[in-house]
């Protein structure tokens, strides 16, 4: 038996342990800049609601016999996402989820639950956990190529449409990439399956980072469902914030209506993937939507990539080949040394690493992150 197993079954908190812990990741807090996570909060408010075991299990839209739950918040919160997302009046449901894999699970679910015999399409810049959905759903699938920025290309999905053109195409497009910040083209893909006279598809949009900040920037790209998306899935930690991984998953009420199931145990109809859900998550995104209002995000959005676009400039004048994407607070320069990269959690894949630029963060933190970053280059020189 292992000694930790043995402490564990001895009993007794080990309170030094816990203080050790809490001390490490504070002091590991503000350098850490490399992956989407916004510290800009503060939920002591709602600390009380620890006292209760809440779950929203089921249907948030439906009364279930589980009364210790937050569900008119929840609603409030999909209310909210819904508007962001220019769903059609009435005709939008969605669920607060565990984070961006459950949302991306949920819209490939639906997707192959409308076309059993579909193609997923995604290209090779998409999320890592697409293609173990893929796996766990048993959905074939073709990774398309990218371009240098990260986008799909464009011809390699339209080559493998007309080859594949007897199955119905499941569109999983990138509101935002994870390493690049990329948005593909949803005008251009819909475009393409016009011009191939293909009718029967689904689009679902991954805006995990991204789609947060969608709604608040002006001329945004096509991604919503006025643009064609049949499901979004939005991350609540990334952009909007929050201390434990939450989202949205949105779609399509007739979509929805195909999966649901009546289950007698809860009382309630069953249209999520998992069945006991967090209370507490909800409570977050609602009260960090109700703290910031529609200004406050604008004002957050903003800010995110008015930094980004300093970082970048920053890097350019000590020629540092850095570059963003456009509406994007993720700031992409050649990897880094492994120092740098353990110090400041920088996120890297191949030859780049990139940072996130977060309402949290300020010029101080970057200026000082740019200064660690060019003292190594300049001693590898």
């Amino acid at each position: 038996m292992r000694q930790s197993v043995r402490d564990m079954l001895h009993g007794g908190v080990d309170h030094s342990r816990l203080e050790a812990k809490y001390s490490s990741l504070l002091n590991e807090k503000r350098t850490s800049i490399g992956y989407p996570v916004n510290q800009d909060w503060d939920f002591s408010e709602l600390f009380k609601f620890l006292e209760v075991p809440v779950n929203n299990v089921g249907d948030p839209f439906q009364h279930s016999n589980y009364k210790l739950n937050t569900l008119e918040f929840e609603q409030e919160v999909i209310d909210a996402f819904a508007h962001f997302t220019q769903a059609p009046d009435d005709q939008c449901w969605g669920y607060v989820t565990s984070g961006g894999t459950e949302g991306n699970m949920y819209g490939l679910y639906l997707a192959r639950e409308l076309y059993p015999k579909g193609m997923v399409y995604f290209s090779e810049e998409t999320h890592y956990s697409v293609a173990k959905i893929l796996r766990l759903q048993h959905t074939p699938s073709i990774m398309l190529r990218a371009q240098e920025n990260g986008e799909m290309d464009y011809e390699d999905l339209r080559e493998s449409l007309r080859i594949n053109r007897h199955l119905p195409p499941i569109l999983f497009v990138n509101i935002g990439t994870t390493m690049k910040g990329a948005i593909d083209n949803l005008d251009k893909i819909k475009e393409i399956l016009n011009d191939l006279a293909i009718r029967d598809y689904y689009i679902h949009c991954d805006g995990a980072l991204h789609g947060m900040a969608m709604s608040f920037i002006d001329n945004p790209p096509a991604w919503n469902f006025a643009d064609g998306a049949d499901s979004i899935s939005i991350s609540g930690h990334k952009w909007l914030g929050a201390p434990i991984p939450c989202g949205v998953a949105l779609a399509k009420n007739s979509h929805v209506e195909r999966i649901s199931r009546a289950v007698e145990y809860v009382g309630v109809m069953d249209t999520t993937i998992t069945g006991s859900r967090s209370g507490f998550s909800p409570l977050m995104l609602w009260y960090a939507l109700r703290r910031h209002g529609e200004a406050g995000l604008r004002d957050m959005v903003r800010k995110s990539i008015e930094l980004a676009s300093y970082a970048v400039e920053r890097f350019q004048n000590d020629g540092v080949e850095a570059w963003r994407n456009s509406n994007s607070p993720i700031v992409v320069f050649p990897r880094p040394g492994k120092k740098i990269i353990e110090k400041w959690a920088i996120a890297p894949s191949g030859g780049i690493g990139h940072i996130v630029c977060l309402p949290h963060m300020d010029r101080a933190v970057v200026d000082e992150f740019i200064e660690d970053y060019l003292s190594e280059k300049q001693s590898k020189a």
